[in-house]
């Protein structure tokens, strides 16, 4: 019997077991207990995300804070049983900055999607962490060095997106370890080197994007056996070979494959008609050879055929027959085939293409015949591209069904018979280009019903008859107009002075008369003038002083007549001047382009004489004239006479002044006052803005609000500019705008309506100033849209912020060189910049401009100045030490604002700290780094999907870069750098280092020619 106080063994160890598993559900429990819903590692590594976030216009950072738990913010997704984060989801939101390391401490994490942001420097290393990471995307973004090697151990990765970033170095082989992966997008960045073999090891790859690096070597044939593959692009490298014959068998899925821009060399496989699902097949700008499969249309998914830029092709009649089978592809909506061998004629199958079909260019491969007038079922036309070739006959009249065509190249053809007026039917027609053919008759006035069209070339025709009103004045045109070497005849009309935005003017070989309009001088952005060999006459205008801009003129071989102008001699941006030819007479200028002779051509005027040696003219002689005939001469006795008659009036003057003075002090009123009451009563102004209701309020500034209102008196809108006259200076601002806006008038300013001066019902003065309504809003709405971040829909495209910085620097240009008195605006920012119903800017508020009173012989230069002028960011640094507001002044604001608008910051950005402004910003970043300061959502102008298309999005946007020439990612580049650089030296520091603003026109249209073109 054992003792009571003795525990057995077996009660000991089961009092023990007991004991530990208490321990084990205390520890369990306690460590529940202390796990929140999300891991606190978690938290702190999106913290320190937050922390190097220095962009973000949507403020999505701000709702990253303790009020919520962080599993509730935007972009994060958690795990519902362990409350890790698995998703880290912030595409498209603009955000800018550096991406933490501590991103590697998510270790849950499956889906890491920064698509469409600013993020620069390295993508860390530390992502080589994650290791349950399936989706990775970086895209569209800014950052630089080589993909982190540590992303080797990422092997649940499936896809593995870095396209559009600066990456350098060669594409990895340890990619073979990441087997899993079905999605791979490089494109749009410096890689070089050879495609490894090893990606052709990925067997589960569907989609392989290349495009756009320095790739060199032969695509490894393993590539072209992986059969899951329905995604392939290596376009735009350095890459050459051949293409398998076998290619079709070996990759039956391809839906897009795109080898453009290459050194590929060798035949089209015809094995390609069995990869049936194929929807682009572009091998542009190859030395491929051989012919194209005949019955190249049983790929009838396909919806763009390109093989442009190529050796194809024999020259023969039948080279062209594959197109009969492309009636099969009723999806097809681009075929460009152009610059090859093909020789033929268009069949008349073209009538029964696609109805999709937008872009048809088959150019300058020789072939013959005439256009099919079945080319008018294809609605859908936007560009049609038949140019260099031999084709004939008359144009058919059906092209003017084209109701959605923008682009027509029917040059270097042989065409005949007159040009169809139906072509006035094209509203949307934005080039048409008819030149170097054999077309006769007149030129159609129903061309001037094109509204959009910004090039008209037709030189080198038979065409004969008076050039139409209604084409000499087509405003829109801007790049240029050209009609030499024809039959013209007539007098140039008056109406050329609506092609204000015209670069350049080509008149030449024809049979103009009469006098060169005076007119002409309202074309302010010409830079091309050439009018040589044509029968004009009479002197140059005087209101060509006006074109600043010219570069190149030539009016040689014509019957003008008078003296040589001297304000030619001004022109700072004239390259070259011809006036050989003519009558001109009397001294030739010593100024500007005249002190260089290989600049000038002036022979054939035999009354010319003076000028500098180098040009050969004889010296002027001046006739000795006695001194009583010039006494006596009309022009000595009448100036003697009017001096006599003005001494006696003003002896009258000096005894009737004091009393004129005196009764006029009794019952004058103020001027300006009266010339204020144009009609419009308080009464009125208040109906018409509903009360100055706030649902009307469009705007606020320093003096006053701005109201939206609507006339009843013929319903039109207007903007109401009503003062705050308790603000100080109010009054006088409101004094000097309609002092301002009286004398002005411009296409680029804000059209006042009218003006009131009266008292509101309590008997309180009101002031107010009635504009044109600008549908659009400001510039800064634009700019600096506040937006949620699920409503960002006010963006500007490339072309649309150069329109509106060339119509500010026209604005500024006649403000300080075309009005009577030049003009300072003094407050040139976004929100003074208005945008009508077309996007055209308009600058206004010229609450604070001042007027430049001219030197006169016994005052020195004076300028209206009260306190310092403008916007905080926008102010010039010589006002701020007492400088007087100068037309300098405002080109210091203009680059301010130039910059803003291709960078989409502010001046006062808070990250510019330090002495950093915007100005050193971009200077820094000048000439190699532009693209990494670019307003992001300008790099890439392009609509993404949500995550389950968000690849398909990249497709897209890549798939549109094959519409751009290969060059034209570096031309984008440079008119980037070149806005950058004239934004930079407007903002310089010192006045005298600034650029003039007809330079800045200058440069501004030269750059959108080259956009355009």
């Amino acid at each position: 019997m054992n003792h009571p106080c003795v525990i057995s063994k077996s009660l000991l160890l089961q009092i023990l077991c007991g004991y530990l598993l208490l321990r084990i559900i205390l520890i369990m429990d306690s460590a529940i207990a202390s796990t929140p819903t999300g891991n606190e590692t978690d938290l702190e590594a999106l913290l320190d995300f937050k922390s190097r976030i220095v962009e973000d216009p949507f403020k999505i950072m701000s709702i990253w804070n303790d009020s919520t738990h962080h599993c509730n913010w935007i972009g994060i997704t958690c795990n519902i049983s362990n409350g890790r984060v698995t998703y880290l989801r912030l595409e498209q939101l603009r955000l800018g900055g550096t991406l933490t390391p501590f991103i590697g401490n998510l270790t849950y994490l499956t889906i890491l999607n920064l698509l469409n942001n600013s993020f620069h420097g390295e993508f860390p290393q530390e992502v080589g962490r994650l290791l349950h990471l399936q989706h990775l995307n970086f895209s569209f973004n800014n950052f630089g060095g080589s993909i982190p090697s540590n992303l080797s151990h990422c092997t649940e990765l499936r896809v593995l997106a870095a396209a559009a970033n600066n990456l350098t170095g060669t594409i990895p082989t340890w990619i073979r370890n990441l087997s899993s992966l079905s999605r791979i997008s490089f494109g749009l960045n410096n890689f070089h080197g050879s495609i490894p073999h090893e990606v052709g090891l990925l067997s589960s790859l569907t989609a392989l994007v290349l495009y756009g690096n320095f790739l060199t070597g032969t695509v490894p044939y393993s590539i072209y056996n992986i059969s899951s593959l329905y995604y392939f692009t290596f376009t735009q490298n350095h890459l050459h070979g051949n293409l398998p014959a076998n290619i079709g068998f070996t990759l039956p899925n391809l839906q897009v494959f795109a080898g453009a821009v290459n050194n590929l060399t060798g035949n089209v496989p015809a094995s390609l008609l069995n990869a049936s699902k194929l929807q682009i097949l572009d091998l542009s700008l190859n030395s491929l050879t051989g012919t194209l499969p005949k019955n190249i249309g049983v790929l009838n998914r396909l919806t763009r055929l390109s093989f442009e830029y190529n050796r194809l092709g024999t020259g023969k009649t039948e080279d062209l027959s594959f197109l009969d089978s492309l009636v099969n592809c009723t999806a097809l909506q681009v075929l460009r085939l152009g610059r090859n061998g093909f020789g033929g004629v268009l069949p008349q199958s073209i009538a029964n293409f696609s109805r999709q079909l937008h872009t048809f260019v088959i150019n300058s491969i020789g072939i013959h015949g005439n256009i099919p007038s079945g080319i008018g079922n294809l609605a859908n036309l936007a560009l049609i591209g038949l140019e260099g070739n031999r084709l004939t006959s008359n144009l058919p009249d059906t092209l003017g069904k084209l109701q959605n065509l923008q682009e027509l190249y029917l040059n270097v053809n042989k065409f005949s018979g007159r040009i169809p007026s139906t072509l006035g039917n094209l509203s949307l027609l934005i080039k048409l280009f008819l030149e170097e053919n054999n077309f006769e008759g007149s030129i159609p006035s129903s061309l001037g019903k094109c509204k959009k069209l910004l090039v008209l070339s037709l030189y080198s025709n038979k065409l004969s008859g008076t050039i139409p009103k209604e084409v000499i004045s087509l405003s829109s045109l801007a790049i240029y107009l050209d009609v030499s070497y024809n039959a013209l005849s007539g007098t140039l009309p008056g109406e050329v002075s609506r092609l204000h935005n015209l670069g350049e003017l080509v008149l030449s070989e024809n049979n103009f008369s009469g006098v060169i309009p005076s007119s002409l001088g309202s074309c302010i952005s010409l830079e091309r003038l050439q009018l040589q060999g044509n029968s004009f006459e009479g002197s140059i205008p005087q209101t060509l002083k006006n074109l600043r801009g010219l570069l190149y003129i030539d009016l040689s071989r014509n019957n003008l007549s008078g003296k040589i102008p001297q304000f030619l001699g001004e022109f700072t941006e004239l390259k070259h001047l011809n006036l050989s030819s003519n009558n001109f007479e009397g001294e030739i200028p010593k100024n500007g382009i005249f002190k260089n002779a290989s600049s000038i051509a002036l022979y054939g005027n035999k009354k010319l004489c003076g000028g500098i040696p180098e040009l050969n003219f004889p010296a002027c002689t001046i006739k000795k004239v006695s001194l009583i005939r010039k006494l006596l001469a009309p022009k000595v006795v009448v100036p003697i006479a009017s001096a006599l008659i003005f001494v006696l009036f003003l002896s009258c003057f000096l005894t009737f002044f004091p009393m004129v003075k005196r009764a006029r002090k009794k019952t004058s009123t103020s001027t300006t006052e009266k010339d204020l009451a144009l009609g419009i009563s308080y009464s009125e102004i208040m109906q018409c803005t509903g009360g100055f209701s706030q649902d009307n309020l469009i705007g606020s500034g320093s003096f006053g609000s701005v109201y939206k209102g609507t006339l009843s008196s013929d319903g039109s809108s207007v903007a109401v500019k009503v003062l705050n006259l308790q603000q100080r200076g109010a009054s006088r601002s409101f004094f000097d705008e309609c002092h301002v806006l009286r004398s002005i008038r411009h296409r680029n300013l804000l059209k006042i309506i009218t003006a009131i001066s009266s008292v509101d019902h309590q008997g309180n003065d009101f002031k107010a100033l009635v504009f044109e309504f600008m549908p659009n809003g400001s510039l800064e709405d634009w700019l600096h849209p506040i937006d949620n971040v699920h409503n960002r829909t006010k963006t500007l495209t490339f072309i649309q912020r150069l329109n509106i910085a060339t119509d500010v620097a026209c604005a500024l240009g006649y403000l300080h060189h075309f009005c009577e008195t030049p003009i300072v605006h003094c407050d040139i920012k976004p929100s003074n910049v208005l945008l009508d119903n077309d996007m055209v800017a308009h600058v206004g508020d010229f609450g604070l401009a001042t007027f430049l009173f001219e030197e006169s012989s016994n005052t020195k230069q004076s300028i209206i100045s009260a306190s310092l002028r403008g916007s905080i960011g926008y102010i010039p640094p010589e006002y701020g030490m007492g400088g007087k507001p100068s037309t300098l002044g405002d080109i210091y604001s203009y680059g301010i604002l130039l910059l803003e608008i291709f960078t989409g910051k502010r001046p006062t950005y808070e990250a510019f700290e330090g002495g950093m402004g915007i100005h050193q910003f971009v200077a820094m970043a000048l000439p190699n780094h532009v693209m990494d300061i670019v307003d992001p959502s300008l790099a890439f102008e392009q609509d993404f999907d949500e995550e389950s298309q968000e690849f398909e999005g990249e497709e897209k946007a890549i798939r549109r870069n094959y519409e751009i020439e290969p060059s034209a990612k570096g031309l984008v580049e440079d008119c980037f750098v070149s806005l950058m650089q004239i934004g930079v030296s407007c903002s310089s520091t010192l006045p005298s280092e600034r650029m003039l603003i007809t330079e800045v026109i200058n440069k501004l249209h030269s750059i959108k020619s080259s956009f355009m073109n």
